[in-house]
């Protein structure tokens, strides 16, 4: 079974307006709420493309309960972890030119909340992949990360790491199965900065020999590249005008898992998914219906680097 972790779920409030004015009322349409979180975004796209797993996380207050409810609704299983603070609330704007987006920082979680979670992870039976997602909230610090990690590879548990922490340079002593990283992530964290594909190509056998036993990068526009320590594979995207860039690696990660877990030979499909979700996604307010991955899939190019 795969988990995903959310430590900081959200309610996203999607909406579109007409240009933005300083003192008058600026009329927004098109909103819409998602129950949102990282790891949340990921298995709700599994699950579009027939995957079960399970979600985990910290919930709490009126946004919590809608979080939780949505989940259920979706057909998605969810084991929560119920905090006396309420799950924030982030707001995506789009005013027809560009995006403006308002994250807030997240629910408290006490030391006794996070050993709950701690002992879930401890007592699950069937944790043979486990995804973490997002950022850590107030209360919790990336020593975290250790301690999950720990209880992972004493389980034998696949960890896919999805975090823009400082922390995840060290996390790859853990051996990972999987991060994916953007090139602003990899600026920020690793202090690299890629110019061409020969830095792309030192840049990947270099996160590879740090630990990390697969890698999916992302670079937005300009493509991903995948590299599973015996190739490194390329995917074009798919142009399309941006309403909201919430949810979008995600889901392109969900989509990549979707095949390339059960079949990792298939590395050309599992990319060509994860770009074609990843662009249908951007052009939507939250998730949306995913209605034109199977159109963009024919658009996109796999090629083999090395």
């Amino acid at each position: 079974m795969i988990y995903t972790l959310t430590t900081n779920p959200a309610i996203d409030m999607n909406l579109s307006t007409n240009g933005i004015k300083r003192k008058e009322v600026n009329r927004t349409f098109d909103t819409v709420y998602s129950a949102n979180g990282k790891g949340l975004n990921v298995s709700f796209v599994l699950k579009y493309f027939g995957i079960d797993s399970t979600v985990l996380g910290f919930f709490g207050g009126f946004s919590g309960d809608y979080i939780i409810k949505e989940t259920k609704k979706k057909g998605v299983g969810i084991i929560p972890t119920m905090v006396d603070d309420i799950t924030r609330i982030n707001i995506f704007v789009n005013d027809g030119e560009g995006e403006f987006k308002f994250v807030n920082s997240g629910s408290f979680v006490n030391r006794d909340k996070q050993e709950e979670m701690l002992k879930t992870l401890k007592t699950t039976d069937d944790l043979e992949y486990l995804t973490i997602n997002g950022s850590l909230p107030p209360g919790i610090d990336t020593s975290y990360y250790d301690e999950v990690l720990k209880i992972c590879k004493e389980k034998e548990t696949k960890v896919i790491l999805d975090i823009s922490s400082p922390k995840l340079k060290d996390l790859l002593k853990y051996n990972p199965f999987l991060i994916k990283p953007n090139d602003e992530e990899i600026k920020d964290i690793f202090g690299i900065i890629m110019r061409d594909e020969e830095d792309v190509k030192d840049l990947l056998k270099y996160l590879h020999e740090m630990g990390a036993q697969n890698i999916l990068l992302t670079l937005g526009e300009n493509g991903s590249y995948f590299y599973n320590g015996e190739n490194i594979y390329f995917t074009t995207t798919q142009k399309v005008e941006l309403l909201s860039s919430a949810c979008a690696g995600d889901s392109a990660l969900a989509a990549f898992l979707s095949v390339w877990l059960e079949n990792p030979e298939n590395i050309e499909l599992a990319l060509k998914r994860s770009a074609a979700t990843g662009a249908n996604v951007a052009e939507s307010n939250g998730i949306g219906d995913l209605m034109k991955v199977e159109e963009y899939i024919k658009n996109i190019k796999v090629r083999k680097v090395d």
